[in-house]
């Protein structure tokens, strides 16, 4: 089930927030697991078995690590927690990587050992990883142990973020699984960030994402053309998951839930770095928490930094999927955000915000370009395509053609991937404070949000009517 699916949008969720609302305060967590667990098992009914295992094996592991490091025995503690680990790995592995293996073996070796076709539970990346942080906190004493395994099943399962995150930590949210209570302006204010969410999947992403269909399925085109289909699919998996992931935040602001924000206008980056830092910001914070900072971070000299860089890089892509192009993608990053530790920020810095912005840009667009292509021959094809390599025309009515069917969109993308708060913010500095201010309290503001919310959602389902391409990308994920 998918937020932008009218299953969800006038079924699914005004069912769970009736329910939700008229039961006591202390049934609900347990309503909020029910409806979860239906929410996973309407697409794979099957997989819910392996959450409902994951569940009651980390919880279990999380009593006992803290079990032990109440006796004082740091061994068993630790111990625990690799078994904890690697049973998560393992499962993780086992539906994610299996097929890959094997299919690499083959490559390598000509075995012809065949493939298990094993079907990957959707957004078992994202709840495994939730489940790993919390054992992991547990061990190190940041979080106690949750005693109450309906309360630690709803933090697993809760479906504002199961499916596609944001990866959620159990110690943002542990007081508010344990005491909530949603205010009407948390409410009006989730429904808000929700219906920008929908507005941002179905008005923007669905409609690029279009495009770059068309153009990818062209056997033959122009350099013009290849670099419109990589900005549109770009843009499409930015509004995407950003969009989702605005959904996701504003369906658990109404259930009383902070979720930490997981984008940050990443297309305003001058450096990798900074893309990096604005871009699915929760997957960020948890490799750089739980395996760069443990390899040793920026602690152990710039050839040990520059080796756990490539290494947390390596697994980022594989996180991504069981394909060589994400193995690719993830060493591309790796190697841009070392060349940048060693010398190129220090020159960024030095040039105007526009170069690095373009610089930016142009290698996301080819980082994007190799995630979006998991047939590395289509892949090598498409890149010697935008670089104009072969007999390779510069554009074509293609091109022409594809450009202006879609100029408006492609404008209105670029204005809602800025982040008019740095102006406003510059405006406040400037001698127009006044204006800011105006703005800023405005009471018309407060009488326009409501108005907007309902402008996006009709609009939102009046092409969800018409629309048959409506796919969520960070699903396979």
């Amino acid at each position: 089930m998918v937020f932008s699916s009218f299953v969800f949008l006038l079924a699914f969720l005004p069912i769970v927030l009736l329910l939700y609302y008229l039961c006591p305060a202390r049934l609900r967590n347990l309503v909020l697991l029910v409806f979860s667990l239906v929410f996973y098992a309407w697409g794979e009914p099957v997989y819910v078995l392996i959450m409902l295992f994951s569940i009651v094996f980390d919880y279990a592991n999380g009593r006992l690590i803290e079990h032990f490091k109440n006796k004082n025995c740091p061994g068993k503690a630790k111990a625990a927690l690799i078994v904890d680990l690697c049973g998560n790995l393992a499962i993780l592995g086992f539906f994610k990587y299996t097929d890959f293996v094997i299919g690499s073996i083959n490559s390598i070796t000509g075995a012809g050992l065949s493939l298990l076709h094993i079907a990957l539970p959707i957004g078992i990346s994202f709840y495994t990883f939730q489940t790993m942080s919390y054992t992991i906190d547990v061990y190190r004493g940041e979080v106690a142990a949750q005693k109450n395994i309906l309360t630690f099943a709803t933090y697993v399962t809760l479906f504002p973020q199961l499916i596609a995150g944001p990866i959620v930590q159990y110690k943002t949210v542990e007081k508010e699984l344990m005491h909530r209570k949603v205010t009407l302006e948390d409410f009006s204010e989730g429904a808000f960030r929700f219906s920008v969410g929908l507005a941002k999947k179905v008005l923007l992403a669905n409609q690029i994402g279009s495009l770059w269909n068309s153009i990818s399925q062209l056997n033959h085109m122009s350099v013009a053309t290849a670099w419109l289909g990589a900005i549109a699919y770009s843009f499409q998996i930015y509004f995407d998951f950003s969009g989702y992931s605005d959904m996701a935040i504003g369906l658990g602001r109404m259930f009383g839930f902070y979720f930490l924000e997981n984008f940050n206008f990443p297309y305003m980056s001058k450096t990798i770095t900074e893309f990096w830092r604005r871009w699915h910001i929760s997957l960020s914070s948890w490799f750089r928490e739980y395996v760069y900072i443990p390899l040793g971070g920026n602690r152990k000299g710039l050839v040990r930094q520059l080796f756990n860089i490539m290494v947390v890089w390596m697994l980022t892509g594989l996180w991504h999927g069981a394909n060589w192009n994400f193995v690719l993608w993830g060493v591309y990053y790796g190697v841009l955000l070392m060349i940048e530790k060693l010398f190129l920020l220090k020159w960024l810095d030095k040039l105007p915000n526009w170069i690095g912005h373009i610089y930016s840009m142009f290698l996301v667009v080819i980082g994007w370009t190799i995630f979006a292509q998991t047939d590395i021959h289509q892949l090598g094809e498409y890149l010697k395509t935008m670089f104009g390599i072969g007999h390779v025309a510069v554009a074509d009515s293609d091109f022409l053609y594809f450009l202006g069917s879609n100029a408006v969109l492609l404008v209105a993308l670029i204005a809602a991937s800025i982040d008019y708060r740095v102006w406003m913010r510059r405006l406040k500095q400037g001698k127009d404070a006044t204006v800011y201010d105006a703005i800023a309290t405005s009471k018309g503001w407060t009488i326009a949000k409501p108005v907007l919310m309902v402008v996006f959602l009709l609009v939102s389902f009046a092409f969800l009517v018409g629309d048959s391409y409506n796919p969520f990308l960070y699903f396979r994920f």
